[in-house]
């Protein structure tokens, strides 16, 4: 097994950001690492009451306001534990707000990240800048050339993408990417890169530190080209969605801006590869926010594992598409969490895609299996000029299988055959 690679590389490539989209939100402030003592609060209002009055309220009570989250009549505030007790005791009094919902930074990816495999050596200018900097010393074991020409993962072959290709790749369909960032530079995916935000400093600057959203990425839509690999949908639009930082830590305030952004800017599939345990009510609202919204939101399940029955958030809750893991012998993930919410299960084992600094890594997890169903979604959306949720989750049951012998609670409606998506007829079963 290959270990784990652990430097930190800082690109010295840089890019014009002027086309990309605006960012919303008022008042965003970092939240990935707040200082010691100091908490966030999301304030949520009745529905109703204005901007002006929200404000009103919460300052009148001593509050900080660092964050607006008018897709949920919200606004976020921090300040010293003590101080937000007081403005929480102040708030309760006020009629218009209906709750205070606490508002942790966690790691989102612990729960759905298995970890790497093999990769791709790091560019001699990336060691150089790496060194330059002073970061730490690149730590890695033999490696693999990048894949000579262009590689189809197994877990594209396995959803019979390429087939559906001469439909539709899934040109014009707007996929967010919520997630660590995209590597805008790296040459399998910048051709679809469209544009982005940044939740945690309320930029336009939506570049990958941690390598895990430029992952997701590659296997939503890598270029069909001559390098590297390809996507489930290689000629959607990719919209780089950045709420976590290098760690995979970011607040929830954060999560559901990055959500809100992608209501706000009209995206058409959400992917969602992270999780936390326990969610809360905010959370709950955005995701039902997003659906009446027409954005179809792809979640990862989890990687709790059986006997636990339950699956994350947000994609355990009502309006999200939860998806499980399996491996390239259809057998079920022994990490894939379990549960009456999964809806569909996709390839999760060992899938080799793009990773920053312009590399390719294969990873585990029901992170990785997520972009297989966004990159379905988008197939869908374009073969079938379907839109929004409930559409699109149609859409994507009609063309699914079940694995035979596989427990409901693992697969939901099985897998889905994209040659089906752009119009063709299911095959038969796999056993």
């Amino acid at each position: 097994m290959i270990r784990r690679f652990k430097s930190a590389v800082i690109s010295a490539l840089a890019l014009s950001l002027a086309a990309w989209l605006p960012a919303a939100p008022a008042f965003a402030a970092s939240s990935a690492a707040l200082p010691p003592g100091v908490v966030r609060h999301i304030v949520v209002f009745k529905s109703g009451i204005e901007r002006g009055a929200r404000l009103s309220i919460v300052q009148g009570e001593g509050g900080q306001v660092v964050r607006e989250l008018p897709l949920i009549n919200a606004v976020v505030i921090q300040g010293d534990s003590s101080r937000i007790l007081d403005a929480k005791a102040g708030l309760s009094r006020h009629s218009e707000v209906l709750r205070v919902d606490p508002d942790p930074v966690v790691n989102w990816l612990v729960s759905v990240d298995r970890g790497m495999g093999e990769f791709a050596a790091p560019s001699a200018s990336e060691i150089l800048g790496a060194a330059a900097s002073a970061l730490k010393t690149l730590k890695t074991a033999p490696q693999p050339a990048k894949p000579a020409g262009q590689k189809t993962p197994w877990g594209v072959s396995r959803v019979h993408a390429p087939e559906a290709w001469a439909k539709t790749a899934g040109q014009g369909v707007k996929v967010c990417v919520v997630d660590t960032g995209i590597d805008m530079t790296h040459p399998d995916l910048k051709g679809n890169i469209a544009g982005g935000w940044n939740a945690l400093d309320n930029s336009s600057n939506f570049k990958d530190d941690n390598g895990h959203g430029t992952h997701v990425s590659g296997t939503i839509a890598a270029v069909n080209n001559a390098i590297g690999v390809v996507g489930v949908a290689p000629k959607a639009s990719l919209y780089g969605v950045k709420v976590l930082d290098a760690s995979g830590s970011g607040s929830f305030d954060a999560v559901i801006a990055g959500m809100q952004w992608c209501v706000q800017n009209h995206m058409q599939v959400a992917s969602m590869s992270l999780g936390a345990d326990q969610g809360n009510d905010s959370l709950k609202e955005t995701v039902a926010a997003m659906a009446k919204g027409g954005v179809t939101l792809i979640a990862a399940a989890g990687n709790s594992g059986p006997g636990a029955g339950t699956v994350g958030y947000p994609a355990g809750y009502p309006g999200a598409i939860a998806i499980a893991a399996m491996d390239s012998s259809d057998k079920t993930a022994d990490f894939s969490s379990r549960g009456p919410q999964v809806a569909f299960i996709a390839p999760g084992v060992n899938v080799l895609s793009t990773y920053m600094g312009g590399g390719y890594r294969s990873l585990s997890g029901t992170s990785m299996a997520t972009p297989h169903m966004t990159g379905l979604a988008a197939l869908a959306i374009a073969a079938r000029g379907v839109s929004g949720y409930q559409s699109v989750l149609a859409a994507l049951k009609s063309a699914a299988t079940p694995i035979s012998g596989v427990d409901a609670a693992e697969q939901g409606n099985g897998v889905v055959d994209a040659r089906v998506l752009a119009g063709g007829s299911h095959a038969p079963r796999r056993r």
